[in-house]
């Protein structure tokens, strides 16, 4: 195991900001992974033993499981047992030393360990905690179980996707707890935005619901029924509110799918030039929307007698904006990507170089970087105790003794 001490540590637009997560596998991690790759100091506390759930989701090689390897890169690694006092009681040395504090525990396990907004204002009134919970804490389902899907579901996001004639869909990955830590994040950002600039900063309470994030993001939904009493509903790969736009999906005759993405007039008559219709027959919305199916037919049938190579290059010359669908093969060969420096090549002491998603976004002038992968169970325990928090080494020893840590 490497000397934490010499770990360089991050680089980036938030260096020196100090960041502790009482969370676990997706939504809460994820904020502080987005902190983390900025430059944040992210210590990811854990159960002794077992740690994060995550560690042992997803496909492994050789017995080593691969998501954590990405999930916890660039963040300290430290054992807690928090349902010890002497652990509650690092915890709130932890909480006394951060910035910002991340929890996704139940409100009443919360109350019970002293990490809910009372105990941590109290304990660090600058600090500003973001609290993710399946339905938010002031909600009369404050201490009810829930995850990522779940919140997909309650968001509307859910009803939306799929086929009219089919069930709703979910996406193939953790989509809502995604969400909902990038604008975890944001938040984060947000609050420490004020807290720099206010001199009466006391603290901040940041209170996010996992449905939450998705609700606030399909803008026309909630208006739409508003105002005009309707439910949108399923409309396959369509938008469901630009009834002109020709938006699907399409097999070449090389038996590959692609993406053509037509949601703005001119985009839609680009498509019927394409086809060798009458642009002024689309001139219109009204006009384009009578047509779409017979647009949609065309370019199904368009695309079947053609190679994706034949294909993209005529959508190209057509000013048709289109892509082939890309699966995770396409994204590790594909020319764009490696020229934006989007996939970065990591040493892990388990797999050795491992290749996974660059810092993004990318800043030109101070970039953050991946600087190590998803550390070992427990392998910054001392740096963060004896280095951070100033633990001494007796106290330090009986804790490992009573598996505290």
């Amino acid at each position: 195991m490497p000397d934490e001490r010499r770990d360089p540590g991050g680089q980036g637009q938030l260096r020196g900001l100090k960041v502790v997560e009482f969370a676990h596998v997706v939504a809460g991690p994820l904020a502080g992974s987005m902190l983390a790759d900025q430059g944040a100091d992210v210590v990811h506390v854990e159960p002794p033993g077992t740690g994060d759930a995550a560690r042992a989701m997803g496909p492994q090689r050789d017995g080593v499981p691969l998501w954590f390897k990405v999930a916890g890169r660039n963040k300290r690694s430290v054992t807690l047992d928090l349902h010890h006092k002497s652990g509650r009681s690092v915890a709130h040395r932890l909480v006394a030393w951060a910035d910002v504090v991340i929890v996704t525990l139940r409100a009443g396990r919360l109350r019970t360990w002293e990490l809910d907004w009372e105990s941590v204002h109290r304990i660090n009134p600058k600090a500003v905690l973001l609290q993710i919970s399946g339905f938010g804490a002031t909600s009369s389902q404050a201490d009810a179980p829930g995850f990522g899907k779940m919140g997909e579901a309650r968001s509307g996001v859910v009803q939306l996707t799929g086929f009219p004639d089919g069930p709703p869909v979910h996406t193939g990955f953790s989509h809502g707890d995604a969400v909902t830590g990038l604008m975890g994040a944001y938040a984060v950002l947000a609050a420490l935005h004020r807290r720099d600039h206010d001199p009466d900063f006391d603290g901040e309470w940041i209170d996010l619901a996992l449905f939450e994030p998705l609700f606030r993001l399909v803008e026309w939904q909630v208006i739409v029924h508003d105002q005009l009493g309707e439910v949108p509903e399923r409309a396959g790969n369509q938008l469901a509110v630009a009834p002109a736009a020709v938006i699907n999906t399409y097999r070449s005759r090389d038996d590959e799918w692609i993406t053509v993405t037509s949601a703005t007039p001119r985009s839609v008559r680009n498509v019927a030039r394409l086809l060798g219709l009458p642009e002024e027959e689309f001139a219109t919305t009204r006009q384009q929307h009578a047509r779409r199916g017979e647009l949609d037919e065309g370019l199904r049938t368009w695309v079947a007698q053609h190679s994706t190579a034949e294909c993209l290059e005529e959508f190209a010359r057509g000013e048709v904006v289109a892509s082939r669908v890309f699966s995770a093969a396409d994204i590790a060969d594909d020319p764009v990507y490696a020229e934006r420096g989007d996939i970065v090549t990591v040493d892990d002491p388990d797999l050795g170089p491992v290749r996974m998603q660059a810092v993004i976004p990318h800043f030109r002038q101070v970039p953050g970087r991946v600087w190590r992968t998803g550390p070992a169970l427990g392998q910054d325990n001392r740096l963060v105790y004896r280095e951070w928090l100033g633990l001494d080494e007796k106290e330090l020893t009986d804790l490992e003794k009573q598996g505290v840590v």
